[in-house]
């Protein structure tokens, strides 16, 4: 079912079998009908992840980059929306040759096709070993229909060992306390029912599942003892792959597709495993209501943490109630990406706080934006400065030229990987340490170059530049002040940090030291 964790679980899959030197790649199936997930509402869908590429796809794909330390591409996000124009597109052009078009072949076919070509595509420069395709939805749902077919199909036009498929599936717990396998029992009918067998249960569940529970389902469910692996919900999804290497995973599914049984390589986990020695706390002021919107966020802070022993306690402030005593008590502010004007004074409060009363700061895309607004009315005084997307007033925020006539929304944006040239003598170069970087886009607005100059005269530092468009702003004298129109939370990763998010957690926690001393 939906929300149960199978992102994670791919994901876990695929880095123990990483942490043994197989080459992984990975497909995300989503069954709504939309291309992708640009245009979707993220309060209902969560993140929007972007790939290099400019592909706007399901927050899952960060999972999958973030775990396995790979860059995908449009290819492995499949929707029932893709398919669909596909197969139509096909049919325009006279590609079925006058047949009748229909579910079966012609969409399974689509959707295998699609499948084996994301397959063996490079994946950083490397040919893949293993695809894990994760099938989203829910077990009996009409939209799954098609997808589970061709799974079928796949299985019965694959050697057995070239194959396995994975079932996750929710153990419960009752109110007296005792683990329930009747919603595992009815899922896995259900899959039966379509002509699949899984050939592991994953059972998720709050707490471990015990061995009379496993025999349980092996015997209702006709899988072996050793291939129902509990995964317990941990307080940090990069403890799964821990977990699932304590049941033993690894051994059965290597042995299941006959691959070599290599020690593990156990460098990630020690990575992601690693004490805190310390600790502070971070506002995120969102307007959203929902963390999974800036789950890349949440887990870039995480990186950072860990990479400086350091605790991260996130406080999400509600961008429509906020107040300075609650901004004051904490160690360093974030003001994220967002659309539209609701909330947006209440991010210009949390930026003007962070500025003028030093506390660390850091704004994504539109906290870029509402930066260069917000200093715009209080230091230059233009107090009718706002963005063209939320008001009416001196637009120092401007709609990019080549969107004036955009019609559709989606995938329309500027997206995906550009060059960022990054000036000397700045904070942006000293996280970096080089002057030119790729970072990943997602935004129609941008600074209106009519308004750069008496911007940087008046002390608003850009420093870093793609061309004529600012990419970062900051200010000089302040504990730190750091602002990007990129997201540099889409590159963050356990063992590589993102510099902007490093800087920012290494600043805060010098802030929160001083608070201590009573600085």
């Amino acid at each position: 079912m939906s929300g149960l964790g199978k992102g994670i679980t791919t994901a876990s899959i695929g880095r123990i079998l990483k942490n043994r030197g197989y080459e992984i790649t990975a497909v995300k199936i989503d069954p709504y009908l939309n291309i992708d997930a640009g245009t979707m509402n993220p309060a209902q869908h969560g993140e929007v992840f972007v790939l290099s590429d400019g592909s706007e796809v399901d927050l899952d794909l960060g999972n999958y980059e973030r775990f396995l330390d790979i860059n995908l591409n449009a290819s492995h996000n499949l929707t029932t929306g893709k398919v669909y124009r596909n197969v139509i597109e096909k049919e325009r052009r006279g590609d079925y040759l006058g047949s009748t078009v229909q579910i079966i072949p012609h969409v399974t076919d689509e959707i295998k096709g699609c499948i084996k070509k994301a397959a063996i595509q490079k994946v950083n420069n490397i040919v893949p070993e293993i695809c894990l395709v994760e099938v989203g939805g829910t077990v009996g749902d009409i939209e799954s229909m098609p997808f589970l077919e061709a799974v079928r199909q796949m299985r019965g036009e694959l050697p057995s060992q070239d194959m396995v498929l994975i079932h996750v599936t929710l153990v419960p717990v009752d109110t007296m306390g005792e683990l329930k396998t009747k919603p595992t029992q009815h899922s896995v009918k259900a899959l039966r029912e379509v002509g699949i067998q899984p050939d592991f249960i994953v059972a998720r569940s709050t707490r471990t599942t015990d061995k009379n529970t496993k025999k349980k389902i092996s015997a209702f469910c006709d899988v072996p003892p050793e291939a129902v692996i509990s995964a317990a919900t941990v307080p940090d999804i990069y403890e799964v792959p821990v977990e699932l290497e304590r049941e033993g995973l690894a051994d059965v599914l290597c042995g299941r597709l006959h691959l070599e049984k290599r020690e593990p390589d156990t460098g990630w986990y020690r990575t992601v495993m690693k004490n805190y020695t310390g600790s502070t706390t971070i506002a995120i002021v969102s307007k959203y209501g929902i963390e999974d919107v800036y789950i890349s966020i949440k887990e870039a802070l995480k990186h950072a943490g860990r990479a400086l022993s350091t605790q991260v306690e996130i406080i999400w402030m509600d961008a429509e109630r906020l107040d300075n005593a609650s901004l004051a008590q904490v160690d360093g502010i974030l003001v994220p990406g967002g659309f539209g004007s609701r909330g947006v004074e209440g991010k210009l409060q949390a930026v003007e706080f962070a500025r003028t009363q030093g506390i660390p700061y850091l704004g994504l895309c539109f906290g870029f934006q509402l930066a260069v607004v917000e200093y715009a009315r209080n230091v230059l005084g233009w107090k009718d400065a706002t963005s063209e997307e939320i008001g009416k007033g001196k637009f120092v925020i401007a709609i990019l030229p080549e969107q004036q006539n955009v019609s559709g929304l989606g995938g329309t944006m500027r997206l995906g990987n550009y060059p960022v040239d990054i000036a000397g003598d700045t904070l942006i170069h000293r996280l970096y340490g080089k002057k030119e970087i790729v970072e990943r886009h997602r935004h129609r607005y941008e600074v209106n170059p009519e308004y750069i100059p008496e911007l940087e005269k008046s002390g608003l530092i850009f420093s870093s530049r793609n061309r004529n468009r600012m990419e970062s702003c900051e200010i000089k004298g302040h504990p730190f002040y750091l602002a990007t129109q990129f997201h540099p939370e889409f590159t963050s990763r356990p063992a590589h940090p993102s510099p902007p998010f490093l800087g920012f957690v290494r600043a805060a926690r010098e802030r929160k030291a001083m608070r201590d001393r009573g600085g």
